[in-house]
């Protein structure tokens, strides 16, 4: 581990990357920094500790498209390789070359800088947040990454980031679903609010399956997880389908009392529970009448 203070980098939070990259699909030509160099795209390798691990293969093809027609507008920041000092690493733009690589370039502009292994780590989940949506499950490797390696806590990930400790915290509890339901969100067939409902469920990984099968709206998984731990804390128990007999003497009792009567069997068959549920006082003074006369004769 680097000697570092945790959580304190060159990086302004509150800028972002604004002012270190713009939008590649602006129709605007911008004007190179002073200091971008053309490097061969042969000399760049990205990251291994990139957040980002698959790329959209249709994104990648658009922007290849822009590339071939606008060129990278925007330099990639990258760093000199600490493994070869003849490569560069990519801190920032790992798209971009990627796509100027499907346009055929065989150089792209870059800015040379000295980033820690942290501070690397750091832009590199703060771009793709702000320029594509990191997948839930990446990003909340990279801000472990950031605990766990370099000695950050959550309030200052959160502020190194730009997001609130909340969002840090709820996107880290994303790692302790199964990795059958963490791969399905890194495939896209759950999304992140999915995923959030399935972490308080007992058997997440029967319920993901459940959600995909059916095609299972948010607001729809959260419900079958109620439910599923709804079953749980009852033991699983299900109530016993009446017979017609029972539902019918239900309502022949009903009817006669003026009042809704519920007929439980027990276990057995043979005992149970009959329930009378009153509306109103006068209701329960006219059954105490009635059961009193039944007595009395």
């Amino acid at each position: 581990m680097e000697d570092r203070k945790p959580g304190i980098t060159g990086l302004n939070p509150n800028r972002g990357l604004k002012a270190l990259m713009a939008d590649t699909g602006s129709r605007e030509p911008l004007r190179q920094p002073a200091e971008a160099q053309a490097i061969p795209v042969e000399r760049l390798g990205p990251n291994p500790k990139q957040p980002r691990k698959s790329f959209d293969r249709s994104e990648l093809e658009q922007l290849a498209a822009s590339i071939r027609e606008k060129g990278v507008i925007q330099p990639l920041i990258v760093r000199p390789d600490p493994k070869d000092g003849d490569m560069y690493q990519i801190v920032a733009g790992e798209r971009r070359w990627r796509a100027a690589q499907l346009a055929r370039l065989h150089e792209v502009p870059v800015l040379v800088r000295r980033y820690s292994d942290a501070e690397t780590l750091e832009i590199g989940i703060i771009e793709n947040i702000h320029r594509t949506a990191l997948n839930p499950i990446e990003e909340a490797e990279g801000y472990q990454q950031l605990i766990e390696e370099y000695g950050f806590t959550q309030d200052l990930a959160a502020v190194a980031l730009g997001r609130s400790r909340s969002h840090v915290a709820n996107m880290l509890r994303l790692l302790n679903l199964p990795a059958s339901v963490r791969q399905l969100v890194l495939k896209g067939d759950l999304s992140a609010g999915h995923a959030r409902a399935l972490v308080t469920a007992g058997d997440p990984e029967a319920l993901a399956r459940t959600v995909v099968r059916r095609g299972l709206s948010v607001r729809d998984t959260e419900k079958l997880v109620r439910n599923a731990e709804s079953k749980r804390s009852s033991g699983g128990r299900k109530p016993a389908e009446k017979d017609a007999d029972t539902v019918g003497l239900e309502g022949d009792l009903s009817a006669a009392l003026s009042m809704k009567v519920t007929i439980t069997h027990g276990a057995n068959g043979e005992s149970g529970q009959v329930t009378v549920a009153y509306g109103t006082l006068e209701d329960l003074d006219r059954l105490c009448s009635l059961l009193s006369s039944v007595r009395q004769e």
